[in-house]
């Protein structure tokens, strides 16, 4: 039996910078390791909904999450950050 492993996935998400309307800013799950490297580089990262940007700001505590990424982040199987 095979086993697939998953990327790390940063519990700290990340944030788009604009909304397309009215709607609050939401932060979003991105990989771990891409954080620091988009930050520094302006490389995008692709975040578990699908969203592309570059990271520009971290969340303050209690920051509205992507509801998208909240759903697949919590249907990953744990265990998904061994190396």
């Amino acid at each position: 039996m095979s086993t697939t492993t998953l990327p790390e996935t940063d519990v700290r998400p990340e944030s788009t910078e604009q909304t397309s309307d009215d709607r609050p800013e939401v932060f979003h799950y991105v990989q771990k390791d891409k954080i620091t490297e988009s930050a520094v580089t302006g490389s995008y990262v692709v975040a578990l909904c699908g969203e592309v940007f570059p990271v520009t700001k971290s969340p303050k505590p209690g920051s509205p999450v992507c509801p998208d990424c909240k759903k697949v982040f919590e249907s990953l199987p744990p265990g998904g950050d061994d190396d």
